[in-house]
């Protein structure tokens, strides 16, 4: 792990140094969006030997401090211990499913073939944050992911909401996702949390555009002033911190999944981070401590061994909530004290599913044979 400032003159000396010699299989580099993201990808050409290069802007950073602003950090795969197969997926809007799962089965089994020294994997995914369309491509890629677990996250532009970003070793990408197929010497484990509970408050979506996001009634009332009505506020009380706090979920055979709102609409409606369908049933959401709750999660993963380290991404919303409620210091010495990087998200990618609101990762362990290089 590699971390510098966004400013600095020369970022990418700086984390190569960092990261040191290699050789290594794959960089990520998650932007704050103050960088020069054409220049920092340029930079990156070639900076690293032979190792592919994921980059992206973020809603935020995850570095040494927990969260973080204004930083570029740096997670490198060393080739002793992963073996990764990098690709890029262009024009999401347009995607030949059976080609994309076809293409993708060929590779995974490859790469089962090449590293036969590494028995655990995962897949990882960076998708554009801003395409509307993090749905289809969770659903297309696992349904070739055979028994390797996907996860991954949703792009950013801090709170803006203006554009994202990929690059793929030094090509900037839009409506484009980034996928890196992983075999290790690490054991490893996916998993996916949230500190929401779901109360007794339940409402009904009876007018929505799904391929928008965007639901327009609730209950047969105006979206956002039905909603409002349940809060016991009035329509022009809601904000951002509202929909960190007041958040609502579906439920999905026997767990809930959160659907977090961004906006209210010009015309009443609410914007959502994930698509929303007619007859879909909410439920509002309560929170717990969100500090306490991730301390105890992220602790149960080191029940036999600690992980040596965690790659997140972390949804905005968790963010702003844990602002809001004066917990982002708490929260980010929980991060530190796990060992946890990666980069604030506009929604997360956990198997089949986008989903709000989590903190969706894959926690490393020591590699069991040899030394650690």
């Amino acid at each position: 792990m590699a971390q510098v400032e966004s400013t600095a003159e020369d970022p990418i000396a700086a984390i190569a140094a960092e990261l040191g010699g290699g050789p290594f299989e794959l960089v990520c580099l998650f932007a704050s969006p103050e960088a020069d993201f054409i220049a920092l990808n340029d930079a990156a050409i070639g900076a690293f030997g032979g190792a592919d290069v994921f980059a992206c802007t973020t809603a935020g950073e995850i570095g040494r401090a927990g969260y973080e602003e204004g930083q570029i950090i740096a997670i490198a795969f060393p080739s002793a211990l992963f073996a990764v197969d990098a690709l890029a997926i262009d024009g999401l809007d347009a995607l030949d499913d059976r080609q994309v799962i076809d293409q993708l089965m060929q590779r995974r089994m490859a790469l089962n073939v090449d590293a036969p020294d590494k028995p655990y994997e995962f897949a990882f995914l960076m998708v554009d944050g801003l395409s509307l369309q993090e749905e289809n491509v969770a659903t297309i890629l696992a349904s070739a992911m055979g028994q390797m677990p996907l996860f991954g996250g949703s792009t950013g532009d801090g709170t803006d909401f203006g554009a994202t970003w990929l690059s793929y070793n030094g090509k900037i990408r839009s409506n484009a996702a980034l996928l890196a197929l992983v075999r290790s010497r690490c054991p490893v484990k996916v998993f996916s949390i949230d500190h929401l509970v779901p109360t007794t408050t339940r409402m009904v979506v009876t007018r929505a555009a799904p391929d928008h996001r965007t639901v327009q009634e609730i209950n047969a009332e105006p979206a956002a002033q039905e909603y409002a009505r349940l809060l016991g506020m009035r329509p022009e009380q809601l904000d951002t911190f509202t929909f960190a706090t007041h958040p609502v979920v579906v439920r999905l055979g026997d767990s809930h999944h959160v659907r977090s709102i961004q906006k209210v609409g010009d015309k009443g409606e609410l914007v959502f981070f994930s698509a929303i369908n007619e007859g879909m049933v909410l439920t509002l959401a309560e929170r717990q401590d969100m500090a306490s709750h991730l301390d105890q999660a992220l602790g149960a993963l080191s029940e036999t061994e600690a992980p040596e380290q965690i790659l997140g991404c972390d949804c905005l919303l968790r963010r702003l909530e844990a602002g809001q409620f004066q917990e982002t210091r708490a929260v980010s010495d929980v991060l530190t004290r796990h060992n946890v990087v990666g980069f604030n998200t506009y929604g997360e990618q956990i198997g089949a599913l986008h989903v709000n609101q989590t903190f969706t990762a894959v926690a490393f362990y020591p590699a069991e044979d040899e030394d650690r290089p």
